[in-house]
């Protein structure tokens, strides 16, 4: 694979080639390691495309999970509390989960568990490798790098995804780099109000 494109999103890649240049070579060096090839491994059955063999979602995750792993990413998870009272929420918002579960409770409603999840963080770097549908992509750029941000532990999010010319290759549904870059740019500068690289990949 390589990257064709790269957008960045209020200077994310900026801060990465001044403060953290040797993980952005380690990406850009798993990127170049992944045979895209040997991930084509999912034979068609749409009308459009019947027997034909596209590049299958499940290898090309498995393919960037291994490469980023043996680089010592790994799995991150932000809890927080939740509850029905939004102005609660907004007061709590800022707080460390513990201390937000207290303030729920001492204001009489009931706290509810949750988290956010990304698969890959390092030094203060999430990845997010992105073949899925174009919800999931969403829920990455304005739910998960924004958690992982404002609750301090990120400062700046990747998010990897395959370019149209590459998922045309693959099954329908998934999420591609120019439609992505559309619904961000679309939202104006400031929005999500996190630092983002946005890498858009082909074979």
């Amino acid at each position: 694979m390589k990257i064709a494109e790269t957008y960045s999103h209020l200077n994310g890649l900026e801060f990465l080639l001044v403060h953290q240049p040797r993980l952005w070579k380690e990406i850009e060096k798993v990127i170049v390691s992944v045979d895209a090839e040997a991930c084509r491994t999912k034979v068609s059955k749409e009308k459009t495309m019947k027997g034909r063999l596209l590049c299958s979602p499940i290898a090309m995750n498995s393919f960037f999970s291994k490469l980023l792993r043996a680089h010592g990413w790994q799995e991150s998870r932000v809890s927080y509390w939740v509850t029905k009272d939004e102005k609660l929420i907004r007061k709590t918002l800022s707080m460390p989960a513990d201390e937000q579960k207290k303030e729920i409770k001492a204001a009489g409603r009931t706290p509810i568990f949750s988290y956010n999840q990304t698969d890959f963080v390092k030094a203060r770097v999430a990845v997010e490798v992105q073949f899925g549908k174009y919800s999931f992509v969403a829920y990455d750029l304005f739910v998960k790098h924004l958690a992982f941000y404002v609750g301090d532990r990120i400062d700046v999010g990747i998010e990897i995804l395959p370019m149209k010319s590459l998922q045309s290759q693959m099954s329908s549904g998934v999420a591609y780099y120019e439609s992505e870059l559309y619904n961000v740019v679309r939202q104006g500068r400031g929005v999500p109000a996190v630092p983002l690289v946005i890498v858009g990949i082909e074979a």
